[in-house]
């Protein structure tokens, strides 16, 4: 138990299974937003590494399920359609990685709350912020190299991706599915970044692990639930959890 739960205790490790199985019932349900419930509440009470370290596999594993759902094919198609964002993700996030212990923290978590909980409340609000054909192009280049900047240094490379999907006007079946797509590439160049700077070792790697199975069970439940959500709905859960998610990262830029 010890070696799972990086030297933290059976208390905190309890607490870090809790959190990560509510965070894949959320990914299930809308798809995405687990990383930032990790690393959000995991930041509280855990060493910043072991923070980042604890959402690496989980976010691994839950991504494939989730790319890979409805086949091969469907998650190649998708994969063309968002070339250029993650192109420029996959890119800065090795890049970003090497900065994990040089940006201040405050200032990180304001760059990404403060835009993030304006937008995300816009939408709520009933305006459209939709981004013309002319612009997309721009757009997803744009987006894409701002997920991959919070990528390597959070593990957290979601919001972007959201904007474009909910900006363009996505389908809910694509929404899900881009998502799982662009979160796999992610989570994989996520995952040997951190195996080069240190951050996942072979005191972590178990911790990560094991997080991997509550985040599975999560996800499965989550399934059932945004199966059942027509387009409406899920774009308004979707807006109030990225409001929620904003507000939460400028709460810790300032207690920290």
């Amino acid at each position: 138990m010890d070696a799972l739960a990086a030297g933290q205790g059976a208390g905190v490790f309890a607490l870090c299974v809790a959190i990560t199985l509510f965070a894949g019932f959320v990914k299930g349900t809308v798809g995405f937003a687990m990383p930032l419930i990790m690393i959000g509440s995991f930041s509280a009470f855990l060493p910043p590494e072991l923070a980042l370290s604890g959402l690496i596999l989980p976010t691994l594993v839950t991504n494939l399920s989730q790319a890979f759902r409805e086949g091969i094919g469907a998650a190649l198609d998708t994969a063309r359609r968002y070339w250029r964002f993650l192109t420029a993700t996959l890119l800065l996030i090795p890049v970003s990685a090497q900065l994990v212990d040089d940006i201040p923290r405050t200032v990180f978590l304001l760059l990404l709350g403060v835009p993030l909980t304006v937008y995300a409340g816009l939408l709520l609000a009933g305006c459209s912020l939709a981004i013309s054909l002319h612009h997309r192009v721009r757009a997803e280049w744009m987006l894409g190299v701002a997920g991959g900047l919070y990528g390597g240094v959070a593990g957290v490379w979601g919001p972007p991706l959201i904007v474009l999907l909910l900006s363009t006007g996505t389908p809910k079946a694509q929404v899900v599915r881009a998502q799982g797509v662009v979160f796999l590439l992610g989570a994989v160049a996520l995952l040997l970044s951190h195996l080069q700077t240190g951050v996942l070792n072979t005191a972590t790697l178990p911790f990560s692990a094991a997080l991997a199975v509550p985040a599975m069970a999560g996800l499965l439940l989550g399934y059932r639930l945004g199966d059942r959500l027509d387009e409406a709905r899920f774009r308004r859960w979707t807006h109030a959890l990225l409001v929620v998610t904003g507000l939460n990262l400028i709460r810790q830029a300032v207690v920290s």
